[in-house]
Formats: structure tokens, C-alpha cells, sequence
């Protein structure tokens, strides 16, 4: 799996795996998200967009651990969590995971084309850069919907938000 879009996806939650259990357990039993819990997971998340990012050559500052920089990325605190949908949302998510995962082989094969276009131009093909933003995009709203249980709202499958 690509470097940039492995370390958006699957990081967080094995930096957070811990925290990703408290907040299922109190959605299922509380019907409530803490919000303590939420800023850690969007903080988090936050910064390893900000890694990805620079990993994928879309942005030549290095990741800040505390400054927005060029990425900007918001959830609303959810009010109103369906109880149980916690449970079974990563099943859902399995034709996500399976399309993601050759958009993820794609997004790698075009960063390295890429770099060379960078090198060659000094410019990140338009096209590129957008495709890669989708993929990781579409990497965010299913982790959103999954991983960090931030929404109930199934994801899209398309590039763009």
C-alpha cells in the first residue's frame, strides 16, 4: 500500500486504536461521543494528513504538528450517533476498502510519475495532484465513517468531496 495514503489511513488508528474502542463502547452504551476523545481523533488525523500530504510531494513544507499548514480538515462534533451502527460499519465499509486499495496502487504509481514531472516541469501535473487528493479524500471519509466513528452518513464513492 502506498506510503502516503497508508499513513492517513491506518496510522491514526494504530496510534489511536486504544481510543478507538472508548468511543465505540460509549456510542453503544451512552449514545454520547466524548468530546475529549473526538479532538484527540480529529487532532490525530490532522496530522497525518498533513504527513501524507508531504509524503505524496503536494506540499514541500514539512508536517507541523500543530499548525493547519496547507491541510485543512474539520468534522462537526456529532450530536446523535445511531447506537448500534458502530458495530457493523467496518462491514459496510468492505466495498470501500476493496476500491480503496487499487486507488491507493494508483495513487502511489502517480506520485512517483510525479516526481519525476516535478523534476523535470517544477510543476505537480494538475491532474496528478488532483487525483491524489481524491484518493486521499476518499481515504478520510471512510475513516471518518469507520475508524474514527465521527459520522453515520455512508461515505460516497467518488473522488471529490
Amino acid at each position: 500500500m502506498p506510503s502516503s495514503t497508508y499513513a492517513i489511513a491506518v496510522v491514526p488508528v494504530a496510534a489511536g486504536g486504544v481510543l478507538f474502542f472508548g468511543p465505540l463502547f460509549m456510542i453503544l452504551f451512552r449514545r454520547k461521543y466524548p468530546r475529549w476523545w473526538f479532538d484527540w481523533n480529529l487532532e490525530l488525523q490532522r496530522f497525518f494528513n498533513r504527513a501524507g500530504i508531504y509524503l505524496s510531494l503536494m506540499d514541500d513544507r514539512y508536517p507541523a504538528s500543530d499548525d493547519p499548514q496547507a491541510v485543512h480538515l474539520d468534522y462537526a462534533y456529532p450530536k446523535r450517533l445511531n447506537r448500534w451502527l458502530p458495530l457493523i460499519k467496518w462491514l459496510l465499509a468492505i466495498p470501500h476498502y476493496i476500491v480503496l486499495f487499487f486507488l491507493d496502487l494508483a495513487s502511489f504509481i502517480v506520485v512517483i510519475v510525479a516526481w519525476f514531472a516535478i523534476l523535470i516541469t517544477g510543476r505537480y501535473p494538475r491532474g496528478m495532484f488532483g487525483f491524489v487528493e481524491g484518493v486521499i479524500r476518499w481515504n478520510v471519509r471512510v475513516t471518518a465513517y469507520t475508524l474514527t466513528l465521527v459520522t453515520d452518513r455512508y461515505p460516497p464513492f467518488r473522488l471529490a468531496s
